[in-house]
Protein backbone atom coordinates (compact mmCIF):
# COMPACT_ATOMS: atom_id res chain seq x y z
CA UNK A 1 0.00 0.00 0.00
CA UNK A 2 1.15 3.53 -0.74
CA UNK A 3 1.79 5.41 2.48
CA UNK A 4 1.79 9.19 2.90
CA UNK A 5 3.20 10.85 6.02
CA UNK A 6 1.80 14.28 6.89
CA UNK A 7 3.85 16.58 9.12
CA UNK A 8 2.17 19.79 10.40
CA UNK A 9 4.95 22.36 10.72
CA UNK A 10 4.69 25.16 13.27
CA UNK A 11 7.68 26.20 15.39
CA UNK A 12 9.45 22.88 14.85
CA UNK A 13 12.43 24.10 12.83
CA UNK A 14 14.96 22.64 15.26
CA UNK A 15 13.58 19.09 15.12
CA UNK A 16 11.84 18.57 11.78
CA UNK A 17 14.93 17.76 9.67
CA UNK A 18 15.86 14.80 11.86
CA UNK A 19 12.23 13.64 11.79
CA UNK A 20 12.10 13.66 7.97
CA UNK A 21 15.50 12.02 7.58
CA UNK A 22 14.37 9.22 9.88
CA UNK A 23 11.46 8.22 7.63
CA UNK A 24 12.43 5.04 5.77
CA UNK A 25 11.75 3.97 2.17
CA UNK A 26 8.48 2.17 3.01
CA UNK A 27 6.85 5.61 2.96
CA UNK A 28 5.97 6.84 -0.53
CA UNK A 29 5.12 10.49 0.17
CA UNK A 30 6.20 13.01 2.80
CA UNK A 31 3.86 16.01 3.02
CA UNK A 32 5.03 18.95 5.14
CA UNK A 33 2.42 21.64 5.77
CA UNK A 34 3.91 24.98 6.82
CA UNK A 35 1.10 26.42 8.95
CA UNK A 36 2.23 30.05 8.56
CA UNK A 37 5.22 29.20 10.73
CA UNK A 38 7.10 32.29 12.00
CA UNK A 39 10.33 30.29 11.63
CA UNK A 40 9.70 29.66 7.90
CA UNK A 41 9.98 25.94 8.51
CA UNK A 42 8.67 25.07 5.04
CA UNK A 43 11.43 26.99 3.22
CA UNK A 44 14.00 25.57 5.59
CA UNK A 45 12.87 22.02 4.80
CA UNK A 46 13.00 22.67 1.04
CA UNK A 47 16.55 23.96 1.37
CA UNK A 48 17.82 21.16 3.61
CA UNK A 49 15.99 18.10 2.26
CA UNK A 50 16.41 16.82 -1.28
CA UNK A 51 13.97 13.92 -1.50
CA UNK A 52 11.67 13.09 -4.42
CA UNK A 53 9.01 11.98 -1.92
CA UNK A 54 8.82 15.44 -0.34
CA UNK A 55 5.95 17.90 -0.89
CA UNK A 56 5.90 21.20 1.02
CA UNK A 57 2.58 23.06 1.25
CA UNK A 58 1.99 26.54 2.69
CA UNK A 59 -0.83 28.29 4.53
CA UNK A 60 -1.42 32.02 4.16
CA UNK A 61 -2.58 32.13 7.78
CA UNK A 62 -2.21 29.89 10.79
CA UNK A 63 -5.00 27.30 10.92
CA UNK A 64 -3.78 25.03 13.70
CA UNK A 65 -2.79 21.38 13.62
CA UNK A 66 -6.23 20.32 12.39
CA UNK A 67 -6.16 22.84 9.57
CA UNK A 68 -2.70 21.64 8.53
CA UNK A 69 -3.87 18.01 8.56
CA UNK A 70 -6.89 18.81 6.41
CA UNK A 71 -4.59 20.34 3.80
CA UNK A 72 -2.35 17.29 4.05
CA UNK A 73 -5.30 14.89 3.74
CA UNK A 74 -6.41 16.52 0.50
CA UNK A 75 -2.89 16.30 -0.94
CA UNK A 76 -2.60 12.64 0.08
CA UNK A 77 -5.90 11.83 -1.64
CA UNK A 78 -4.69 13.71 -4.72
CA UNK A 79 -1.52 11.58 -4.72
CA UNK A 80 -3.72 8.44 -4.40
CA UNK A 81 -2.09 7.31 -1.17
CA UNK A 82 -3.83 4.37 0.47
CA UNK A 83 -2.74 5.03 4.06
CA UNK A 84 -2.15 8.43 5.65
CA UNK A 85 0.00 8.79 8.77
CA UNK A 86 0.23 11.89 10.97
CA UNK A 87 3.65 12.59 12.46
CA UNK A 88 4.41 15.68 14.55
CA UNK A 89 7.49 17.62 13.57
CA UNK A 90 8.74 18.14 17.12
CA UNK A 91 10.50 14.78 17.41
CA UNK A 92 8.14 13.31 20.03
CA UNK A 93 7.15 10.49 17.70
CA UNK A 94 9.54 7.71 16.74
CA UNK A 95 9.20 7.40 12.96
CA UNK A 96 10.53 3.84 13.14
CA UNK A 97 7.13 3.06 14.70
CA UNK A 98 5.27 3.87 11.45
CA UNK A 99 5.47 0.31 10.11
CA UNK A 100 4.01 -1.03 13.37
CA UNK A 101 1.29 1.62 13.36
CA UNK A 102 0.06 0.85 9.83
CA UNK A 103 0.31 -2.96 10.19
CA UNK A 104 -3.32 -3.51 11.40
CA UNK A 105 -4.59 -1.51 8.40
CA UNK A 106 -2.37 -3.34 5.91
CA UNK A 107 -3.50 -6.67 7.37
CA UNK A 108 -7.17 -5.68 6.99
CA UNK A 109 -7.87 -5.68 10.74
CA UNK A 110 -8.50 -1.97 11.22
CA UNK A 111 -9.49 1.25 9.45
CA UNK A 112 -7.79 3.66 11.83
CA UNK A 113 -4.89 3.13 14.22
CA UNK A 114 -3.40 5.33 16.89
CA UNK A 115 -0.57 5.13 19.36
CA UNK A 116 -1.29 4.34 23.00
CA UNK A 117 1.32 5.66 25.43
CA UNK A 118 -0.50 4.13 28.43
CA UNK A 119 0.19 0.49 27.61
CA UNK A 120 3.67 0.08 29.06
CA UNK A 121 3.38 0.83 32.77
CA UNK A 122 7.13 1.14 33.25
CA UNK A 123 7.26 3.85 30.59
CA UNK A 124 4.52 5.96 32.18
CA UNK A 125 7.05 7.29 34.68
CA UNK A 126 8.56 9.32 31.85
CA UNK A 127 5.26 11.13 31.23
CA UNK A 128 4.78 14.38 33.22
CA UNK A 129 2.12 13.86 35.92
CA UNK A 130 -0.09 16.73 34.70
CA UNK A 131 -0.11 15.29 31.19
CA UNK A 132 -0.82 11.79 32.52
CA UNK A 133 -3.77 12.99 34.59
CA UNK A 134 -5.14 15.19 31.81
CA UNK A 135 -4.94 12.41 29.23
CA UNK A 136 -6.69 9.98 31.59
CA UNK A 137 -9.61 12.38 32.07
CA UNK A 138 -9.81 13.16 28.35
CA UNK A 139 -9.79 9.45 27.60
CA UNK A 140 -12.91 8.92 29.71
CA UNK A 141 -14.74 11.79 28.00
CA UNK A 142 -13.72 10.49 24.59
CA UNK A 143 -15.06 7.01 25.37
CA UNK A 144 -18.44 8.54 26.14
CA UNK A 145 -18.42 10.90 23.17
CA UNK A 146 -17.04 8.58 20.46
CA UNK A 147 -18.24 5.20 21.68
CA UNK A 148 -14.77 3.66 21.39
CA UNK A 149 -14.60 2.11 24.86
CA UNK A 150 -11.63 -0.02 23.81
CA UNK A 151 -9.13 2.80 23.27
CA UNK A 152 -6.99 4.99 25.50
CA UNK A 153 -4.86 8.09 24.98
CA UNK A 154 -7.29 9.80 22.52
CA UNK A 155 -5.19 12.96 22.17
CA UNK A 156 -2.22 10.99 20.86
CA UNK A 157 -1.45 12.52 17.46
CA UNK A 158 0.43 9.51 16.09
CA UNK A 159 -2.37 8.16 13.90
CA UNK A 160 -2.87 6.28 10.63
CA UNK A 161 -6.01 5.98 8.51
CA UNK A 162 -6.99 4.20 5.32
CA UNK A 163 -7.92 6.75 2.66
CA UNK A 164 -11.03 4.78 1.61
CA UNK A 165 -12.38 5.48 5.10
CA UNK A 166 -11.09 9.05 5.10
CA UNK A 167 -13.06 9.71 1.92
CA UNK A 168 -16.30 8.76 3.74
CA UNK A 169 -16.15 11.78 6.06
CA UNK A 170 -16.27 15.50 5.33
CA UNK A 171 -12.68 16.64 5.78
CA UNK A 172 -13.70 20.29 5.86
CA UNK A 173 -15.89 19.72 8.93
CA UNK A 174 -12.96 18.49 11.03
CA UNK A 175 -11.84 20.79 13.83
CA UNK A 176 -8.95 23.07 12.85
CA UNK A 177 -6.97 23.12 16.06
CA UNK A 178 -6.05 20.84 18.97
CA UNK A 179 -9.51 19.24 19.12
CA UNK A 180 -8.66 17.65 15.77
CA UNK A 181 -7.76 14.16 17.10
CA UNK A 182 -10.91 13.95 19.25
CA UNK A 183 -13.07 15.23 16.40
CA UNK A 184 -11.56 12.73 13.97
CA UNK A 185 -12.40 9.90 16.38
CA UNK A 186 -15.97 11.21 16.57
CA UNK A 187 -16.19 11.14 12.75
CA UNK A 188 -14.80 7.59 12.74
CA UNK A 189 -17.48 6.58 15.23
CA UNK A 190 -20.22 8.17 13.13
CA UNK A 191 -19.35 5.90 10.17
CA UNK A 192 -18.66 2.86 12.41
CA UNK A 193 -15.01 2.52 11.44
CA UNK A 194 -12.82 0.04 13.32
CA UNK A 195 -10.28 1.87 15.50
CA UNK A 196 -7.29 0.08 17.05
CA UNK A 197 -4.81 1.12 19.73
CA UNK A 198 -1.18 0.27 19.02
CA UNK A 199 1.08 0.26 22.12
CA UNK A 200 3.98 2.69 21.94
CA UNK A 201 6.53 4.10 24.38
CA UNK A 202 6.21 7.80 25.30
CA UNK A 203 9.02 10.07 24.16
CA UNK A 204 9.68 13.40 25.85
CA UNK A 205 12.77 15.49 25.24
CA UNK A 206 13.30 19.27 25.17
CA UNK A 207 10.40 20.13 22.85
CA UNK A 208 7.96 22.90 23.81
CA UNK A 209 4.25 22.15 23.60
CA UNK A 210 2.03 24.73 21.89
CA UNK A 211 -1.06 23.36 23.63
CA UNK A 212 -2.53 25.55 26.37
CA UNK A 213 -4.19 23.79 29.32
CA UNK A 214 -6.62 26.70 29.65
CA UNK A 215 -7.72 26.22 26.04
CA UNK A 216 -8.42 22.56 26.75
CA UNK A 217 -10.44 23.38 29.89
CA UNK A 218 -12.62 26.00 28.20
CA UNK A 219 -12.81 24.83 24.56
CA UNK A 220 -13.07 21.05 24.79
CA UNK A 221 -16.09 20.50 27.15
CA UNK A 222 -18.70 22.30 24.97
CA UNK A 223 -17.45 20.42 21.90
CA UNK A 224 -17.59 17.11 23.76
CA UNK A 225 -21.14 17.92 24.90
CA UNK A 226 -22.43 18.59 21.38
CA UNK A 227 -20.74 15.55 19.84
CA UNK A 228 -21.95 13.25 22.62
CA UNK A 229 -25.59 13.97 21.86
CA UNK A 230 -24.93 13.84 18.13
CA UNK A 231 -23.48 10.34 18.49
CA UNK A 232 -26.43 9.09 20.52
CA UNK A 233 -28.89 10.51 18.00
CA UNK A 234 -27.03 9.13 14.96
CA UNK A 235 -26.32 5.70 16.42
CA UNK A 236 -29.50 4.95 18.38
CA UNK A 237 -32.27 6.88 16.68
CA UNK A 238 -31.37 7.99 13.15
CA UNK A 239 -29.49 4.98 11.74
CA UNK A 240 -30.91 2.33 14.04
CA UNK A 241 -33.49 1.77 16.78
CA UNK A 242 -32.68 -1.12 19.09
CA UNK A 243 -32.75 -2.34 22.67
CA UNK A 244 -30.12 0.25 23.54
CA UNK A 245 -32.45 2.99 22.30
CA UNK A 246 -35.24 1.74 24.59
CA UNK A 247 -32.88 1.50 27.56
CA UNK A 248 -31.76 5.07 26.93
CA UNK A 249 -35.31 6.43 26.63
CA UNK A 250 -36.90 4.64 29.59
CA UNK A 251 -33.77 4.89 31.72
CA UNK A 252 -33.65 8.67 31.42
CA UNK A 253 -37.44 9.01 31.83
CA UNK A 254 -37.63 6.91 35.00
CA UNK A 255 -34.52 8.41 36.55
CA UNK A 256 -35.62 12.01 35.92
CA UNK A 257 -39.20 11.25 37.01
CA UNK A 258 -37.96 9.83 40.31
CA UNK A 259 -35.68 12.80 40.94
CA UNK A 260 -38.34 15.42 40.10
CA UNK A 261 -41.18 13.64 41.91
CA UNK A 262 -39.02 13.01 44.98
CA UNK A 263 -37.82 16.63 45.10
CA UNK A 264 -41.41 17.88 44.81
CA UNK A 265 -42.64 15.64 47.63
CA UNK A 266 -39.66 16.56 49.78
CA UNK A 267 -40.38 20.28 49.28
CA UNK A 268 -44.07 19.74 50.06
CA UNK A 269 -43.26 17.89 53.28
CA UNK A 270 -41.03 20.74 54.44
CA UNK A 271 -43.64 23.38 53.58
CA UNK A 272 -46.55 21.56 55.26
CA UNK A 273 -44.52 19.96 58.05
CA UNK A 274 -46.32 16.67 57.31
CA UNK A 275 -44.20 13.50 57.03
CA UNK A 276 -44.24 11.89 53.62
CA UNK A 277 -45.80 8.38 53.59
CA UNK A 278 -43.49 5.43 52.93
CA UNK A 279 -45.45 4.48 49.81
CA UNK A 280 -44.91 7.94 48.32
CA UNK A 281 -41.20 7.76 49.08
CA UNK A 282 -40.99 4.40 47.29
CA UNK A 283 -42.76 5.93 44.26
CA UNK A 284 -39.77 8.25 43.99
CA UNK A 285 -37.04 5.75 44.89
CA UNK A 286 -38.06 2.85 42.64
CA UNK A 287 -38.03 4.86 39.35
CA UNK A 288 -34.57 6.22 40.27
CA UNK A 289 -33.23 2.69 40.89
CA UNK A 290 -34.85 1.23 37.76
CA UNK A 291 -33.77 4.18 35.64
CA UNK A 292 -30.20 3.91 36.89
CA UNK A 293 -30.16 0.17 36.15
CA UNK A 294 -31.44 0.77 32.62
CA UNK A 295 -28.78 3.40 32.02
CA UNK A 296 -26.10 0.97 33.22
CA UNK A 297 -27.54 -1.63 30.83
CA UNK A 298 -27.35 0.92 28.04
CA UNK A 299 -23.67 1.57 28.74
CA UNK A 300 -23.04 -2.19 28.70
CA UNK A 301 -24.89 -2.45 25.36
CA UNK A 302 -22.91 0.51 23.99
CA UNK A 303 -19.61 -1.11 24.99
CA UNK A 304 -20.61 -4.42 23.38
CA UNK A 305 -21.66 -2.78 20.11
CA UNK A 306 -18.20 -1.65 19.01
CA UNK A 307 -17.72 -1.96 15.22
CA UNK A 308 -15.86 -5.15 14.35
CA UNK A 309 -15.68 -5.30 10.54
CA UNK A 310 -13.21 -2.83 8.95
CA UNK A 311 -14.92 -0.56 6.45
CA UNK A 312 -12.09 -0.41 3.94
CA UNK A 313 -12.13 -4.20 3.46
CA UNK A 314 -15.87 -4.09 2.79
CA UNK A 315 -15.40 -1.24 0.34
CA UNK A 316 -12.62 -3.13 -1.45
CA UNK A 317 -14.78 -6.25 -1.70
CA UNK A 318 -17.62 -4.18 -3.13
CA UNK A 319 -15.32 -2.76 -5.81
CA UNK A 320 -14.10 -6.26 -6.71
CA UNK A 321 -17.71 -7.51 -6.92
CA UNK A 322 -18.68 -4.63 -9.22
CA UNK A 323 -15.70 -5.41 -11.45
CA UNK A 324 -16.74 -9.06 -11.67
CA UNK A 325 -20.28 -8.11 -12.58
Amino acid sequence: MKIAVIIPAYKVKQQIISVIKGIDSSVNFIIVVDDKCPENTGKFVEEEIKDSRLFVLYHDKNKGVGGAMKTGFKKALELKAEIVVKVDGDGQMDVDFISTLVAPIVQGRSDFTKGNRFFFLSELRKMPFARLLGNSILSLFNKLVNGYWNIMDPTNGFIAIHTDVLSLISIEKLSDRYFFESDLLFRMGSIRAVVTDVPMAPKYENETSNLSILKVLFEFPPKYFVRFFKRLFYQYFLRDFNIGSLELIFGNFLFLFGIIFGAYKWHTAIETNIPTPTGTIMLAVLPIILGFQLLLSFINYDIASLPKTPLHTSLSNKVKLNNEI
